[in-house]
This record gives C-alpha cells, structure tokens and sequence, in this order.
C-alpha cells in the first residue's frame, strides 16, 4: 500500500456530476503545489474504471452520478484499491445517511458548501492519518456499528498492544501531535503506527481503521469514552 506522507503530488480524482463545479473543484486543486488532478468525470461507472486505471491517492465524489450512485462507486473503489482514501460531497448530514456513507467505507464527508481551503485541509488531514469527522458523529458511528456486530472476531492479522494503543486514541479524537505526546513519540513514529494499522486492517483512513475495529470486536464505545 502507498505511504500515506509522500514527496509525490497527491493524486486526486473528480467524480462530480455538474461539469461547472468539477472545473471550480479542479483549478482549485491545481493551485496548491503538492496535489494534482489526475482525471475528472460525471458518470460514476466512469469514475470507477477510471480510479482503477489511474489509482488516485483521493477520490472526490459527488454523490448523486449518473449511471452509479456515489455510495455503490465508492465501494467498488475500495475493493479495487482499499488504501484510497474517497470523500463524498453531500448536501445532507443526518445520522443513517452518515453511517451509509461510512459502511460504504467512505474517509468522511463534506458538505457541498465547502470551500476549497476547507476541501484541502480535508484532504491533508486524511492523508495524515488525521481525524477528519467530528468525534461526536465518531461516537455515533462507534455506538451504531457496535450494535450491528453480534459475532465478535478479529482479523486475520492482529494488532499489536501498542497499535491499539495508538489507535484507542485516535478513535477518541485525538490528534497525532497529542498522542504523540501521551505516549512520548515523535509524531513521525505516530504516523508509522498508523500506516501500519491501516495495511493490517485493509483500509485506507482513520475513519476506516476505527469502523473495521468496531466491526471486528476490537473496540467498543466504553473504549473511546475518557477515563
């Protein structure tokens, strides 16, 4: 799986279906020096032949494609290349829609009023291994996972102590720099732990890595609430 911090541009995909805002969404992105636009289309069966031709790093979605919808796209996606990380655009934010997005093993959401700083921002964050949804919507996820997962299993390669250590308190929100500085390492040896637990899981994001142990019994919600 790629690195998740590179000297190479970050490859991004558009998928949008109004051709107007995919060009806004691509000069935007060209502006910043350490991303590129790799390939753009409105048709989801497209973005889903493109993404395996290409092999963006991201993929930014639109959810309502023509011929494939932004759900059924991404998880086609991800089966294809699970280190993807794919943003969906959405107008709407209420809780079921969020947890089909997040089951769709999208990285997080963003609204379609946000602005390109904001898209960017997002874009690092991920990238990172930062959290990039609220952790009261995590906690809702969390709680909403935990509940459909009536057989607990692990996966195939377990995590070591240390991991789940680092990931425990990723799923409670806590930035690199501050678990970092819980555990006293350097954020460098953070961002390894998480590279690490995102090949070990076959995912692409913390979003992901946190619903993936939620899945497989590995954490509940008692274990990203504070002492």
């Amino acid at each position: 799986m790629k690195k998740m911090i590179t000297a190479k541009k970050v490859r991004i995909l558009l998928a949008q279906d109004y051709e107007g805002v995919r060009q806004s969404l691509c000069e935007c992105l060209q502006n910043e020096s350490d991303l590129t636009v790799v390939g753009q289309t409105g048709d989801g069966d497209e973005a889903v032949m493109l993404s395996q031709k290409l092999k963006p790093d991201v993929v930014l979605m639109d959810l309502h494609m023509r011929k494939l919808n932004g759900i059924e796209a991404i998880k086609l996606i991800k089966s294809d290349n699970p280190s993807t990380v794919v943003f969906i655009l959405t107008p709407y934010d209420y809780d079921q829609y969020i947890f089909a997005l997040i089951d769709a093993a999208a990285c997080g959401y963003l609204p379609e009023t946000a602005t390109s700083r904001q898209i960017v921002e997002a874009i690092h964050a991920a990238l990172e291994g930062e959290q990039v949804l609220r952790q009261a919507i995590v906690r809702k996820v969390v709680e909403h996972f935990g509940l459909l997962t009536k057989e607990k299993h692990k996966p195939p390669e377990l995590l070591t102590e240390r991991e789940m250590g680092v990931l425990t308190k990723a799923a409670r929100g806590m930035s690199n720099k501050h678990i970092a500085e819980e555990l006293r390492l350097s954020t460098r040896i953070v961002k390894d732990f998480l590279e690490s637990i995102f090949n070990k899981l076959g995912v692409g994001s913390r979003t992901e890595a946190v619903v993936c142990a939620v899945k497989n019994g590995l954490l509940g919600l008692e274990d990203i609430s504070e002492n």
